[in-house]
């Protein structure tokens, strides 16, 4: 399907933005292990958590929604209901895909596919394989790297893991193996990533400790969660903040947006290249063990800087770094992103859609090993893009349109609907 977005004058209004993906999943996921029902307040109701809520259901846990809100009535850590190889089909949900074989792999006797739709065929799973295999389970994927992915449940021995590269993913899975292991389980990250699970798991009075980078899990018998309000999306929000800031004489508010300080790296590099962004983002010297910061952000355009983006912040704004790029098309200077090796096994490859979308609209922008460089200052001119089916891309082409000087065509926009259903209204709520 395609759509075309046309040049903007000054874009204002108050938006709040689509209940946070990464939250939704794993709000679902802790249900479904919960011995106790779980309320969900504010669940996305998008095609990838939707995906999830299917594949509890497919493990015994009861669903019921209700205007936004969800209730997983779970089966408890340890009694996922087992298959004789049944397809559990996670659709192009890659989150669901590399953290749920984490509880699936202690179910013994139980054995699970995990499949889905041809994008999430070319995600590569092998930095779970290795450590669930590690820990006892067996696990087979398709050239031992892509799914299919089949789990056989066993019983589970603590691993000290430390992970090649920064993934909230994995580390989520291993952390959720050895809730089931016998032992200490440890995972150590080269960077910081988003800590969600860590939060979820503290929530859930489950025997956890961070120390630095390395944290440890210990098992459990059952987990006890309260009901969880899953906050506003920031990475959903980053795309009409991104807009406000290219976009001349623009000013947005977010509302009720997650500000938790390791999902909100790219208003931090937007802010450092001349953004103006109001909000109290959370400190990160003192962040929250449970709960997840909620609150408003203001963000007007400004003049902006280059930037480089170092391999440290890359885990704490991946979901954004197409945005970084198209704000260095209108910043002096040159911005680069280094170590984001990560976008290349997302949706699609990213680092090779941004610079070949935008580069098609006019921007000064090339690839490298592990992110690109943009030399800034000229905007877009416009043209066509294509969005790969992958949903932050074809985003990205709605607001490259908006501060273009010609318009966008962007191809596949349907991919939108996978984590922000109401994007399109939400823009022209603040076109006017």
């Amino acid at each position: 399907m395609k759509r075309r977005f046309e040049p903007a004058g000054p874009l204002r209004g108050r938006v709040t933005p689509p209940p946070d993906k990464s939250i939704s999943h794993r709000a679902a996921l802790f249900g479904a292990m919960s011995d106790e029902p779980v309320r969900i307040v504010n669940y996305l109701g998008a095609d990838d958590t939707l995906a999830t809520l299917d594949a509890i259901r497919s493990l015994g846990a009861g669903i019921e929604e209700d205007n936004g809100d969800v209730l997983v009535r779970g089966v408890g850590l340890r009694t996922a209901a087992p298959t004789t190889g049944g397809i559990l089909n996670v659709g192009n949900a890659g989150t669901l895909l590399r953290i749920l074989p984490g509880w699936l792999a202690g179910q013994p006797g139980g054995i699970w596919r995990l499949d889905g739709d041809e994008s999430i065929r070319r995600r590569p799973v092998e930095r779970i394989v290795e450590p669930l295999r590690l820990m006892g389970a067996r696990v087979d994927a398709r050239e031992d790297r892509f799914p299919p992915l089949v789990v056989e449940g066993a019983e589970l021995t603590a691993i000290e893991y430390e992970l090649p590269v920064a993934s909230a993913q994995v580390k989520s899975c291993v952390l959720l193996a050895g809730l089931l292991a016998e032992g200490e389980t440890a995972v150590t990250e080269p960077q910081q990533s988003r800590d969600h699970t860590e939060r979820i798991l503290c929530r859930a009075r489950v025997p956890f400790e961070r120390d630095g980078l390395t944290l440890r899990v210990s098992p459990v018998d059952e987990l006890e969660l309260d009901d969880v309000v899953v906050p506003g999306d920031p990475s959903s929000g980053a795309f009409l903040a991104a807009a406000a800031c290219v976009v001349p004489g623009s000013r947005v508010l977010l509302d009720g947006v997650a500000l938790n300080w390791t999902r909100t790296g790219f208003f931090r590099i937007a802010e450092r290249m001349g953004a103006v962004i109001v909000g109290d983002l959370e400190d990160p010297s003192n962040p929250s063990a449970t709960e997840e910061p909620v609150g408003e952000l203001d963000i007007a355009q400004a003049p902006l800087e280059g930037t480089t983006v170092e391999p440290a912040e890359v885990p704490l704004a991946i979901d954004e770094l197409p945005l970084v790029a198209l704000l260095g098309c209108f910043a002096e200077g040159e911005t680069v992103v280094r170590g984001a090796e990560e976008l290349r096994v997302k949706e699609s490859d990213r680092i090779a859609g941004v610079v070949d979308g935008l580069r098609a609209l006019g921007a000064d922008i090339d690839a490298t090993p592990d992110g690109f460089a943009v030399r800034g200052g000229g905007g877009l001119d416009g043209g066509e893009l294509d969005s790969r089916g992958d949903h932050r891309m074809a985003m990205l082409g709605a607001i490259a349109g908006l501060a273009s000087r010609r318009g966008v065509e962007v191809e596949g926009m349907e991919a939108a609907a996978v984590s922000y259903p109401g994007f399109e209204e939400a823009i022209r709520s603040l076109v006017g």
